[in-house]
């Protein structure tokens, strides 16, 4: 028997891929009657020293989303297949906020992301969000390829 997903996170990162995590994030929500959750984190170091106000920054950045997937948003909390669609977006260390203040307390039985394509120098000092959620989360992880 396949398995079906009850709770799907789609990790949302701004690049290229995001549009493409989204639409199968929701295309495996409706097809499996799933509560989608869209995250987005915010990377916290640049402004870390400057006192921003990341509770605006937050408000912008789940705004910004809104705007660029506004359709895909749309169809997805249109679709009485998807009992809920959430988007959450917070400031901090993208690996840390990600695991620790979006997905695991979502619990959730998938999670989507993309693959940004790193070059393998770029990959060596900065690491790759796909490859520490692989790693590190207990649920399926599907990574996007980039087309």
């Amino acid at each position: 028997m396949a398995q079906r997903y009850m709770r799907i996170f789609a990790a949302l990162d701004g690049s290229s891929t995001q549009k493409a995590v989204a639409e199968r994030a929701i295309a495996l929500a409706a097809s499996n009657r799933a509560e989608l959750v869209f995250g987005h984190v915010i990377d916290s170091v640049p402004y870390e020293a400057s006192g921003v106000d990341f509770e605006a920054l937050c408000a912008e950045g789940a705004k910004r989303i809104e705007e660029d997937l506004a359709e895909l948003l749309g169809q997805a909390r249109g679709n009485a297949n998807i009992p809920s669609v959430e988007l959450v977006v917070r400031a901090g260390r993208i690996t840390d906020t990600l695991a620790t203040q979006l997905v695991e307390p979502m619990d959730p039985d998938l999670v989507v992301c993309g693959e940004r394509g790193l070059s393998n120098i770029k990959y060596a000092f900065v690491g790759s969000v796909s490859t520490y959620l692989i790693r590190n989360m207990r649920c399926d992880v599907l990574v996007v390829k980039e087309d």
